[in-house]
């Protein structure tokens, strides 16, 4: 073993593990653990995999960083076997993998440019992430992510066309633009570019860039210029993740998001009507504290009328430090049920979705010999080549997805 890294969270871990991976590559017998702070369990499946490394390497260095680190270095820094703790800064600078560097956490408030790390490519993945952004600005009472990324800032618009064009000359079809909270892009480079303006100018730099997808949204801040791209550009995939957490607007409020019920239901909307059969994704939040049965059913009733067939729902977890945390809960299992229901709810929206695909021909990104996803991000069955980019035809509908052939 050379060098082994371990990544738990969001695309912009992902991404960063692979800047890591460069830094890190004339390492030996090393192990590094990117760890989340999202939610308890992230933290326990990277406690999980450090106890693992240590008993099946005992001998390899293990460096622990990410969020979930940078928060709380010494909790991650006690743990049996760790080595070292990076904080996120440090973990991207080539310094901190010589051999023999020290451990370190950056300040993170301190932190005020987010400086281009090229990724020559992401080895054994068709789709290739790029950050974009870093950072937050906002405090949601149940995120913690501010305290373990600092604040909101951006890359240059230069750096991110030279990243985009490395990883397509690499042969990657696809790219993924990531980020803490991506609509936030631009208000500190010079001209303040909007996400969308960036964008625009990436593609027509980038014309040999087939595909490109966008992270997380936050509902209420898709600017106009990326409205247009929706509508009218067909490299920027059909298909719109958003950062929507609940369906009552009493619950967003207690969560001080920037949006409410009606927001969400009129940004898909709009999407629809731009970009007829577009992919909707949407992440969720069950039993946030003070959520009664009663609020809990204006987000199932959201769910459904909002008819979103990609679903990311979580179980709140308390992140220590946060208001939320010291608000009245709600118990464990019933959080785990309310989960659970919300799931089944998007599970029939899926399938609704599935069987609308029917007979259609669709673009599909080949991820391994028989799985790929279409533009839309429906997992679709289909033998090809991994990393092929092919068009299709699908064939059947099923619980998991779509079943296609080449076209």
């Amino acid at each position: 073993m050379t060098v082994d890294i371990i990544t738990f969270g969001c695309r912009l871990n992902t991404y960063e593990s692979e800047v890591m991976r460069g830094h890190a590559a004339g390492l030996e017998n090393t192990i590094i653990i990117n760890t989340c702070a999202v939610t308890g369990e992230a933290e326990r499946q990277a406690r999980q995999a450090i106890r693992r490394a240590h008993r099946e390497h005992p001998e390899a260095e293990i460096v622990v960083t990410g969020c979930a680190a940078q928060i709380a270095p010494a909790a991650w820094a006690a743990l049996p076997g760790v080595s070292r703790v990076l904080g996120n800064e440090d973990k991207l600078k080539p310094e901190s993998w010589r051999p023999g560097a020290a451990s370190a956490v950056t300040d993170i408030m301190a932190a005020r440019q987010t400086a281009p790390h090229l990724v020559t490519e992401f080895a054994g993945r068709a789709r290739a992430f790029v950050q974009v952004q870093q950072g937050c600005d906002h405090r949601c009472t149940f995120c913690i992510i501010p305290y373990g990324r600092g604040p909101s800032r951006s890359v240059p618009i230069g750096a991110i066309t030279g990243q985009v064009r490395t990883l397509v000359a690499a042969g990657h079809n696809e790219v993924v633009l990531t980020g803490v909270d991506l609509t936030s892009y631009g208000p500190d480079l010079p001209g303040a570019p909007s996400l969308g303006q960036m964008i625009r100018r990436l593609l027509a730099l980038v014309p040999d860039l087939p595909r490109l997808r966008l992270s997380s949204l936050d509902p209420n801040e898709i600017d106009p210029d990326l409205w247009r791209l929706i509508e009218t550009e067909p490299r920027l995939m059909p298909h719109l993740h958003l950062s929507v957490q609940a369906g009552s607007d009493l619950i967003l409020k207690r969560m001080k998001r920037r949006h409410l019920r009606a927001d969400a239901l009129a940004t898909i909307a709009r999407a629809r009507a731009l970009r007829p059969g577009i992919g909707i994704g949407a992440d969720l939040i069950a039993g946030f504290p003070t959520e009664t049965e009663a609020l809990f059913a204006e987000t199932l009733a959201f769910v459904q009328e909002a008819d979103i067939p990609f679903l990311h729902v979580f179980p709140y977890s308390e992140r220590p430090g946060t208001p939320a945390a010291r608000m009245p809960p709600v118990a464990k299992p019933l959080r785990r049920a309310r989960a659970a229901r919300l799931r089944e709810a998007g599970a029939a929206s899926a399938a609704r979705f599935y069987a609308g695909q029917l007979g259609r021909d669709i673009s599909v990104l080949a991820e391994s010999a028989s799985l790929g996803h279409s533009e839309h991000f429906a997992p679709v069955r289909i033998a090809a080549s991994p990393g092929q980019l092919l068009r299709a035809r699908v064939t059947a509908a099923t619980a998991a997805g779509l079943v296609a052939e080449p076209a």
